[in-house]
């Protein structure tokens, strides 16, 4: 048990090599909260549509993103500045339109993940 903090080392464990192990999977505290962080920006069905339409199509203004995803364009537009404050997306502008662009590598390939998963035809019965 040579992974386990002094301040817990005094608990019970059942399998302590495997308490060991789980303390090496989860690593860093900072990192796993930059993690989680990450995946509450997708946790919002608004912010995973515009990910994800800024992921397959590229760079888009707010207008065609609010057109592409179904959402107006304050809500868009709140979203992205809380998407460019987290430093997920970036802002380029071109004379007055600003066209927003997926900047976070490691967003992609969650993103390519649900992609897939939304890509991949579901059964359907046979009639």
């Amino acid at each position: 048990m040579h992974l386990v903090p002094a301040d817990r080392a005094g608990h019970r464990t059942i399998d302590g090599h495997r308490v060991c192990e789980a303390i090496a999977a989860i690593g860093d505290t900072g990192h796993v909260r930059s993690w989680a962080e990450r995946f509450s920006l997708l946790a919002d069905p608004g912010r995973l549509a515009l990910l994800l339409a800024l992921h397959r199509a590229g760079p888009l203004a707010v207008t065609d993103l609010a057109v592409a995803t179904g959402m107006r364009d304050p809500a868009v537009s709140q979203a992205l500045r809380l998407l460019r404050t987290a430093g997920v997306v970036t802002g380029d502008k071109d004379g007055r339109v600003v066209r927003y662009r997926l900047v976070d590598d490691a967003m992609r390939p969650l993103l390519n993940t649900c992609a897939a998963a939304h890509d991949t035809p579901t059964a359907t019965a046979a009639g």
